[in-house]
């Protein structure tokens, strides 16, 4: 009971529905199939897909996580050593028999997507890799991590990548997700240059970190604004992520961690932006 309750927090319960939520939106709004294609992807992305990246990522990151006053929580686990190889070996093993499924029943196209989404989310945060460390990388691989379900689910269904307003919520939702990584990375500064790790807030500091999120929010919502009616309205979504962001326009490195109060509103804001989606395709 014990290894489960390890394995349970260190794929992120609370994130889960932001990685299956895309996949089964777009598969289902491109095929309108609600056969087990749909729901072995769902779940394939609600909990093995979550506890791959983020095991992985509790393993590796493990040194710099002591360092973390906010690791131990529902923001991440801080996972004792004794517990890595297990989750190493269970976010493999609980993988395996979806993607194996995902590939026969996929196309050429799909499974290039699937296979990809699966290199990102290892190179994240894999020793010898890690992307996490690379400045600005960092931010954009952290987004595919999200996007890439969606445009798996697309791929899937078959659909034509050359049409316009599927391109536009592409963009739209890569920006958007180098935006939440980028404030996310804010709180951090000093306890990852402690631990000797880089990242775009570590690198270009605090303040220049989350005026380039804000940017990249207004951005996608620019873009946002080009889908037809009534999914243009999308676009307001970003407006509470720019309301709690504004206050730390002028934030410094020396008190970077106030930020995780904006952090801590984040996570709850992903579920109402979720909601808009949801209203507007009902």
């Amino acid at each position: 009971m014990e290894a489960l309750k390890q394995l349970f927090w260190s794929s992120r319960p609370i994130s889960w529905i932001n990685t299956a939520y895309p996949f089964g939106l777009a598969y289902w709004l491109a095929s309108g199939d609600t056969g087990i294609n749909l729901w072995i992807g769902v779940l394939f992305f609600l909990i093995p897909y979550n506890l791959l990246m983020y095991g992985i990522n509790d393993v590796f990151d493990y040194e710099s996580d002591l360092r973390n006053p906010r690791k131990g929580g529902i923001e991440g686990a801080l996972l004792d050593p004794k517990w890595h190889a297990l989750t190493i070996r269970a976010a493999v093993l609980s993988c395996v028999p979806f993607v194996a499924y995902l590939t026969l029943v996929g196309t050429s196209g799909s499974t290039s997507w699937l296979y990809l989404c699966l290199f990102m989310v290892i190179a994240y945060s894999a020793k010898g890799l890690r992307f996490k460390e690379k400045p600005f990388l960092d931010s954009i691989t952290s987004s595919l991590h999200f996007v890439g379900p969606m445009i798996f689910g697309l791929a899937l269904a078959e659909v034509n990548f050359a049409q316009s307003q599927i391109i536009i919520a592409i963009l739209a939702f890569v920006l958007w997700g180098v935006a939440s990584h980028a404030f996310g990375a804010v709180q951090d500064v000093r306890a990852d240059r402690e631990g000797g790790i880089s990242s775009i807030a570590t690198v270009i500091g605090a303040r220049a970190t989350v005026r380039v999120s804000m940017a990249a929010y207004v951005t996608a919502a620019l873009l946002l604004l080009g889908l037809e009616w009534p999914y243009s309205l999308t676009s307001l979504a970003a407006l509470p992520y720019l309301f709690i962001l504004a206050p730390f326009w002028n934030i410094t490195d020396a008190t970077c961690t106030l930020a995780n109060s904006g952090w801590k509103k984040f996570i709850w804001l992903n579920f109402l932006a979720g909601t808009i989606v949801t209203l507007l395709v009902i």
